[in-house]
Formats: structure tokens, C-alpha cells, sequence
């Protein structure tokens, strides 16, 4: 029977992409002055520059940060000023202080599912980040455990079962992500409930679900239907 639910963080509990977003039209706004921003290697540069840098900085604003300050240094041949890389620093900084506004029902939702099933947030980025983001939900007295991580693949998911001393087929996780979320949990024979965010990152598009992997998951709309999804997966773990 499904005895665990997981709940990613970002874009599943609160909202974070936005930040993001607008943190990339700023930095568009100040390479702008140097290159032609209407060029689609610029924002192909940014982004590949912060999959080479994940390894090496990780998920998060300050990877962010620091891959945005070298895209600018490396698009514009080292003739941005001191004073516009100061401009993308202060970017950076403004996605970390930006305020923990919950998606609307979350709450509710998740303390419905945790009267029936233990229930953990797995949520992966920067560490003090994170940590800021949770005290700042008001959501910790709901989880069994908090688990920051520096990725979400299935070494990750099978750890936390084995504190929990479960098999996959008693775990089911929530969250906005196919490829961090939803594909690493169903791949080791868990349940998964897609829950997509109306903006998401390139980088976490990318999956190799397909209709086999269907009958292991559902896609909802939103909060309000995390508990009936829950259960709709429960019943199919007890089958």
C-alpha cells in the first residue's frame, strides 16, 4: 500500500520560476546595451552555460548569478562594464530575498494527504535558499522529514526509502518537474502526480516518459486535486 507522499518545493508548494524569469529579462536588458539580444544565441548561450555550470555550482540563484556574469562577459568579447556586472550581482540577489508566496490551497491540500499518508519535501537548490523558503512557507510542522538535495535522480529517491525502509511501489511523489520529479520516482516502480507550473525551465522539460509509464501517474491542475490524485494512486498500489 502507499504509505509515503513526497512533495517537491519550488513551483509545487510556492511559487520561484517567476523570479527567475524576470531575473532573465533583466539580464537581457543589460547585455543589450552591448549585443543584439534579438539574436537567438544569447539566450541559447545563457542557458547553455548553466547546464555546463550545474555540476560545478549547482541548481539555484547563485549558479544563476554566477552563469549569467560569465554568459555576459563571454556575448559581449569582455566589454560589459564593472558597473552592469555589479547590475546582474544585485539580479541574483533580488531572486534570493524575493518572498516565500505560497500557490493558492497548498497548505490544505497537503495536510489532507498527510492525515492519511506520512508525507516529506524533497526539494532541490541551494541549501541556505531552501532553508529560507521553508521556515519562510510556514509548511515544516507538516513534513516527516525535510530533505534538501543537490539533485533529484533516482540515487536520491532510493536513499530516502531506504530511511523510511519502503519499496518504491509505497512511495508517491508530487511535483512540477517530469524530469526530477515525476520520471526518477516512476522509473524505480513508484507512483507519480504531475502538477504542472504554467512557466517551467528548459532544463527540466526534457524526460524520457512515454504511454508505458502512464498508468504510474496522473497530471492535475492544481492544488485542490493533490488529495483525490493521492488516493486514485493508492488504489492502484493496493491492486
Amino acid at each position: 500500500m502507499l504509505k509515503l507522499v513526497g512533495f517537491d518545493g519550488d513551483d509545487t508548494l510556492w511559487h520561484s520560476e517567476g523570479y527567475y524569469r524576470e531575473a532573465s529579462t533583466q539580464f537581457t536588458a543589460i547585455v543589450g546595451h552591448y549585443v543584439d539580444v534579438g539574436d537567438a544565441h544569447v539566450q541559447a548561450g545563457m542557458l547553455a552555460t548553466e547546464r555546463r555550470n550545474l555540476k560545478l555550482f549547482g541548481y539555484g540563484a547563485k549558479g544563476m548569478t554566477l552563469s549569467m556574469v560569465e554568459t555576459a562577459i563571454a556575448i559581449t568579447d569582455g566589454r560589459i562594464s564593472a558597473a552592469d556586472i555589479h547590475r546582474l550581482i544585485e539580479v541574483g540577489k533580488g531572486v534570493l530575498q524575493h518572498p516565500v508566496e505560497l500557490l493558492p490551497g497548498v497548505r490544505e491540500a497537503v495536510a489532507t494527504v498527510a492525515e492519511q499518508h506520512a508525507v516529506v519535501l524533497i526539494t532541490k537548490g541551494d541549501l541556505f535558499h531552501q532553508e529560507k523558503k521553508v521556515a519562510q512557507s510556514g509548511m515544516a510542522d507538516l513534513f516527516r522529514r525535510i530533505e534538501i538535495v543537490s539533485e533529484k535522480d533516482a540515487g536520491t529517491y532510493r536513499r530516502v526509502l531506504a530511511e523510511f525502509a519502503l519499496e518504491p511501489a509505497q512511495f508517491a511523489m508530487v511535483g512540477n518537474s517530469l524530469r526530477s520529479d515525476i520520471e526518477p520516482v516512476v522509473r524505480l516502480g513508484g507512483w507519480g502526480v504531475h502538477m504542472p507550473y504554467h512557466v517551467t525551465w528548459e532544463h527540466e522539460m526534457e524526460n524520457g516518459l512515454g504511454e508505458a509509464d502512464a498508468p504510474r501517474m496522473l497530471t492535475i491542475d492544481g492544488p485542490a486535486a493533490i488529495p483525490s490524485a493521492i488516493a486514485q494512486l493508492a488504489l492502484r498500489a493496493a491492486r
